[in-house]
């Protein structure tokens, strides 16, 4: 009896850790979890209501979800980056199990028509009007996760043209944010390379096409650009990824990932903390989003040899866990 006596207060004292284990476990994870499904965000952040779209998908991955944050392009609106048939995000995030969000840029538009990122040198009135556009996303994530339990090492941005830009931006300036961005017909927004310092490496795929006429491959503004004053003397698609090749320590040399009629894939390898750096490049397509089954009214056909949403899936699969 003596022995039990003594021995209790050390059961109870095991018991005591793991239900304080519990109760940790219990207060990190979200008090629900949204259901599957489209959702509107909405939240105050520097004095303005700002808002996403959120998509669940019926089968989410095991455990904490990846989030994938996929930014329009400028003139555009969360809705329009949500639908499948321009963009596709929806349909790869129910293959893949993944949580999509679809901010919404700076506007002052009813619903938010015709929104801009921030994203540095451009681009229109976002950039004019200094909006918090960084801010925004941080307390963006924070949100999502905050109602769905999110792998906050699986985060990776996405973003057409201007919200291309504003992923670069994101890598150069809350690196602790994100693990990896892709984006897809916007190069780096800073004149200058100096402007950007990651805290930490990140993954950078980049998608472009070889003839878009708007973001043009080989830098400066194209013929399809907006008002030059709203804009910005675009960095090319060669010199974006040398920067970056020179800030993860990557090796000059490339291998390639993927080759076929239309479309190059290569990758520097020996990066840095063992991220991957890697450019896509199609022949045709202009400026969208390859794979893409519908594009603007009077614009070239998307390209259809790569498909961005298989790229950026396979880029999500290898980010460690």
């Amino acid at each position: 009896m003596a022995e039990m006596a003594h021995g209790a207060p050390r059961v109870w004292r095991g018991l005591g850790a793991w239900v304080a284990l519990l109760a940790l476990a219990a207060w990190a994870l979200p008090a629900r979890a949204l259901p599957p499904g489209l959702h509107e965000i909405r939240l105050q952040h520097a004095g303005q209501e700002r808002r996403a779209l959120v998509h669940v998908p019926a089968k989410p991955a095991e455990g904490p979800a990846p989030l994938v944050l996929a930014l329009h392009g400028g003139g555009g609106h969360a809705e329009f980056m949500a639908d499948d048939e321009r963009y596709g995000l929806i349909g790869a995030a129910e293959r893949e199990g993944f949580v999509v969000a679809f901010p919404n840029g700076f506007s002052r538009l009813p619903r938010g028509r015709l929104a801009t990122w921030n994203a540095g040198g451009c681009c229109g009135a976002a950039r004019d009007r200094g909006s918090d556009d960084l801010g925004f996303l941080r307390a963006l994530v924070e949100r999502v996760a905050s109602e769905h339990a999110i792998d906050r090492r699986r985060v990776l941005a996405t973003g057409m043209s201007n919200g291309g830009m504003m992923a670069y931006r994101l890598a150069c300036e809350a690196a602790d944010l994100v693990a990896g961005i892709v984006p897809v017909a916007g190069t780096e927004p800073f004149a200058e390379a100096a402007a950007c310092q990651p805290s930490r490496p990140v993954n950078v795929l980049h998608i472009h096409a070889r003839d878009d006429g708007h973001v043009l491959f080989g830098g400066g503004a194209g013929p399809d650009a907006v008002d030059r004053k709203h804009i910005m003397d675009f960095v090319s698609v060669p010199e974006t990824v040398a920067r970056w090749r020179t800030r993860l320590a990557c090796r000059a040399e490339t291998e390639v990932v993927l080759e076929r009629p239309g479309a190059r894939c290569l990758r520097h390898p020996g990066c840095q903390g063992g991220v991957e750096l890697q450019w896509c490049v199609t022949e045709t397509g202009g400026h969208s989003w390859p794979g893409a089954q519908v594009v603007r009214r009077g614009k070239a056909p998307a390209s259809g040899a790569l498909d961005a949403n298989e790229r950026l899936a396979a880029l999500l699969r290898a980010l460690p866990r």
